[in-house]
C-alpha cells in the first residue's frame, strides 16, 4: 500500500499537491503588498491627521471674504462745543447682487433661448450674454426706484461690470444721492425682504461753510482703511470707502479723528457671492473728538469784516496762547468738498489763489508794525530812550536815497511816543541808524520773527525771513548797505513774515515777554505763558505802551481803531510789496512789475490787564494804490473786539455799557 502511495506520488501529472516550508515568491509578493499598504494607510494618516489643518486653512481663504467698514470720523468743537465739523447722513439705495443670481440665471437662459430661435448668426458670447443679463436684472430694479421717487436714473454698464470684477461682496450703489423726502418714500414703499435697500453712510457736514476753512480742513475718499486688530487678515477683503484729512485739523488730526474700522466675515459661493449671516462681525466705532480754541463768534466777525478783500486776521489769548481766530480770504466752502468737489470748484479756487492760509502761509512786509521791534532794539541797545527827539522835515536822506513820512503831516521836533502815535519812518530811520542793523537782527529773532511759531496746523511756511548782512552775501552775494537798515528800521526791504508771528509778537509785547508758543487746541485752566522778560527798564516799555494807546485815538487808527469801552494799545503800518501783474496790450497778456500796498493793524487789549492781541493784514489789488493799515486793516480788528467786548459783557467779564455809550466812526466800513 505504501509503495502504491509513493508511485502515485512519482507518476507524471500526479494530482497530489506537496510542500515546501518556505516559497521565496510567496514572500516577496506579501512583503511588497504589505509595505504598499503600509505606505497607503501612513499616507492617508498624515493626510487627515497631519495635513488636515491646511487643508482646512486653504479651504477657509478661498470660501471666505472680509468685508471692511470704516468708523465714523470724530467731530470737531470750538472752544465753546459749538460743533465745526461732523457728520451728516448721507442715503442711498442699493441692490444686493448675491440675492439675484437666480434671477441673473433665468435672464441669461431667455436671452440665449431668444438668440438661437432668431437663428442670429451674431449671436454674442456665453460671457457677453451673461453681462447683458445682469445689466437687464439690474436696470430693471433701477427702473422700479425711478417709478418711485420720479428721476430717470440709467445704470452706468461699466461701472456694474467692475464692481462685479472687484467689489461682488459690497451692495452695488443705484443711487448715490436721494433726499430726505425720497429716503423716506422708498421706505415706506420697498419690501422688507427686497434685493433693494436703504443703506446710509455718512459724510463730512461743515455748518458754518467757509468759515475757517483753512483752519479745519477737508478731506477726502479713501480705501486705504487701517483695519489693525481686525481678524481675518489673510482672506480676501473688500473696503467700503471711508474719509482721509487732506488738510487743515483734518490732516494735522486724521489720527485722532479717524475712526475704528469694524467688519464681517461671509462665507461665499463658487461665483462669489456671500451666504448669510456672517460668520463673525464687529462694529465700527467713532473716532475722537477735537475741541480747538477758535471761538465760532469772533471768527464769524472777522470773516465778514474781511469781506471780499484778500487778507488775513489773527487773534489770540494773550496769556495761553490760544488762538481764537485765524482767518484767511479768500477761501472756499467746505461742504463742496463732501463727498467731493468738482472741478469747476477747483478751477475757481485756483483762480482766486484760494487755497494758501495766509494767516500761516502768506509772507509779508510787515511794515511799521516793526518799529515795535526797533524801539525795544534802540531801548536795550541804549541808542533810544522815551525822552530821544528827532526834528523832521518829512524826508530823510541815506545815501543818494531820500525816504519819506507816509503822510508828511508831521513836521519839527518830536518824541518818541509822537513818533509811534503818527508813525512817523523819518524818526525811526534816525534811531535805527544809531542802532545798528545787528541789534535790531538780534531783537527780531528774540522774538522769533525769523522762525515758524509750531503752531498745529499743517503747511505754516518755513520761509520767513530777516535780513542781515551775513544773509545778504549769502543770498545775493552783495554787502549791506547803511539803506538796507534804513530800510530794516521800518519794516521794508528784507524782512518777511507772517500774520501769524504779528500776532504772537503783540501777545508776548503785551506779557512783557519775547516768546508765545500758539495752540489752536483748546484746554481748560491752561495755564499763563512765561518765558524770558523783555529786559527794558519799565519807564521805556512804558514810554512803548503809551505810544500804542495814542494811535487808535488821535493817531494813524484814530478813524477806525477805537472801540467803545475798551482801552486798545495798537499799531498801523503800510508796507509796499513788489509783485508781477497782468495787462492787456494789443490783445495779448503781458506782464509787468509792480507794487501793491499791504495794510496791517496790530494791537492787544485791555491795556492794564491785556487779554487778546490781533494781527490783521490786507492786500491791495491794484497796483501803485494807497491801501493804508489804519483805513483798511483796524476796521477788520474793531469787529472783532466789539464782538469780543460784546461777549465778555454778557458773560459778567466786563462792566456793561454806560447808557448812550457810542462811537463817531462807528459806522459801517465800505472801502
Amino acid at each position: 500500500m505504501r509503495s502504491d502511495r509513493q508511485n502515485l506520488a512519482s507518476r507524471s501529472g500526479a494530482l497530489v499537491e506537496t510542500h515546501t516550508t518556505f516559497q521565496p515568491r510567496v514572500f516577496v509578493f506579501h512583503f511588497i503588498f504589505g509595505a504598499m499598504l503600509l505606505i497607503l494607510v501612513s499616507g492617508l494618516a498624515y493626510q487627515q491627521l497631519i495635513k488636515s489643518s491646511s487643508y482646512h486653512e486653504a479651504e477657509r481663504v478661498q470660501n471666505q471674504r472680509r468685508i471692511i467698514v470704516p468708523g465714523p470720523r470724530g467731530n470737531i468743537y470750538d472752544r465753546e462745543g459749538r460743533l465745526l465739523v461732523g457728520n451728516k447722513p448721507r442715503f442711498a439705495i442699493v441692490l444686493y447682487l448675491d440675492e439675484l443670481r437666480s434671477q441673473f440665471r433665468r435672464e441669461f437662459i431667455q436671452i440665449r433661448k431668444n438668440y438661437r430661435e432668431a437663428g442670429d448668426r451674431d449671436m454674442p458670447t456665453a460671457h457677453q450674454m451673461e453681462l447683458i443679463a445682469r445689466a437687464t436684472v439690474v436696470q430693471h430694479y433701477l427702473d422700479q426706484v425711478n417709478a418711485l421717487i420720479g428721476r430717470h436714473e440709467k445704470l452706468d454698464t461699466a461701472e456694474l461690470s467692475k464692481h462685479f470684477r472687484r467689489e461682488l461682496l459690497l451692495p452695488y450703489i443705484l443711487i448715490n444721492d436721494l433726499t430726505p423726502d425720497e429716503y423716506a418714500k422708498l421706505i415706506e414703499q420697498l419690501p422688507v425682504n427686497s434685493p433693494l435697500q436703504l443703506y446710509t453712510s455718512s459724510e463730512r457736514y461743515y455748518p458754518y461753510g467757509s468759515a475757517a476753512a483753512h483752519t479745519l480742513g477737508y478731506v477726502s475718499n479713501n480705501t486705504e482703511i487701517d483695519a489693525e486688530g481686525l481678524p481675518g487678515d489673510d482672506l480676501p477683503t473688500f473696503k467700503i470707502k471711508g474719509a482721509t484729512g487732506r488738510d487743515g485739523l483734518e490732516l494735522q488730526f486724521d489720527s485722532v479723528l479717524q475712526g475704528q474700522a469694524g467688519g464681517a466675515i461671509y462665507r461665499v459661493d463658487p461665483s462669489g457671492f456671500r451666504i448669510n449671516p456672517p460668520l463673525e462681525q464687529r462694529l465700527p466705532v467713532q473716532g475722537k473728538n477735537l475741541d480747538t480754541s477758535l471761538d465760532i463768534d469772533l471768527q464769524l466777525a472777522a470773516e465778514k469784516a474781511l469781506g471780499d478783500l484778500t487778507g488775513a486776521a489773527v487773534m489770540m489769548d494773550v496769556n495761553t496762547g490760544e488762538v481764537l481766530v485765524l482767518a484767511s480770504k479768500p477761501d472756499y466752502d467746505l461742504n463742496k468738498f463732501s463727498p467731493r468737489i468738482s472741478h469747476e470748484d477747483v478751477a475757481e479756487i485756483d483762480q482766486n489763489k484760494a487755497w494758501v492760509n495766509r494767516a500761516i502761509s502768506g509772507l509779508y512786509l510787515p511794515g511799521s508794525t516793526f518799529k515795535l521791534v526797533t524801539s525795544i532794539a534802540g531801548f536795550r541797545a541804549g541808542t533810544l530812550t522815551p525822552d530821544s527827539t528827532y526834528t523832521t522835515n518829512g524826508t530823510y536822506l541815506v545815501g543818494n536815497h531820500v525816504f519819506h513820512d507816509a503822510s508828511g503831516e508831521i513836521t519839527g521836533k518830536i518824541d518818541f511816543r509822537t513818533a509811534i502815535e503818527h508813525s512817523v519812518n523819518t524818526f525811526f530811520i534816525n534811531y535805527g541808524l544809531k542802532t545798528g542793523v545787528d541789534a535790531i537782527v538780534a531783537e527780531a529773532r528774540r522774538f522769533h520773527l525769523d522762525r515758524p511759531t509750531g503752531i498745529e496746523l499743517p503747511h505754516e511756511t518755513k520761509r520767513m525771513y530777516i535780513g542781515s548782512p551775513a544773509w545778504k552775501k549769502k543770498t545775493q552775494g552783495e554787502p549791506w548797505y547803511q539803506g538796507d537798515t534804513a530800510n530794516l528800521a521800518f519794516g521794508q526791504g528784507m524782512i518777511a513774515v507772517t500774520p501769524l508771528q504779528m500776532a504772537c509778537l503783540l501777545s508776548s509785547l503785551a506779557r512783557d515777554e519775547v516768546t508765545t508758543k500758539p495752540t489752536i487746541l483748546h484746554e481748560p485752566n491752561r495755564p499763563t505763558q512765561h518765558t524770558a522778560p523783555i529786559g527794558v527798564p519799565q519807564a521805556d516799555y512804558q514810554a512803548l505802551i503809551e505810544g500804542m494807546e495814542r494811535v487808535p485815538l488821535t493817531g494813524t487808527a484814530r478813524r477806525w481803531g477805537k472801540v467803545p469801552g475798551l482801552t486798545i494799545a495798537s499799531k498801523t503800518g503800510t508796507a509796499q510789496q513788489a509783485v508781477r501783474f497782468p495787462v492787456t496790450e494789443d490783445g495779448k497778456t503781458v506782464y509787468k512789475s509792480g507794487t501793491i500796498e499791504l495794510g496791517w493793524y496790530v494791537g492787544f487789549a485791555p491795556v492794564d490787564h491785556p487779554k487778546v492781541a490781533w494781527a490783521v493784514v490786507v492786500e491791495g489789488d491794484v497796483p501803485d494804490e494807497s491801501f493804508a493799515g489804519g483805513f483798511y486793516a483796524a476796521p477788520i480788528a474793531r469787529a472783532m473786539l466789539e464782538r469780543w467786548v460784546e461777549k465778555q459783557r454778557a458773560a459778567g467779564k466786563m462792566p456793561p455799557a454806560p447808557p448812550g455809550e457810542s462811537d463817531e466812526d462807528n459806522n459801517t466800513f465800505s472801502p
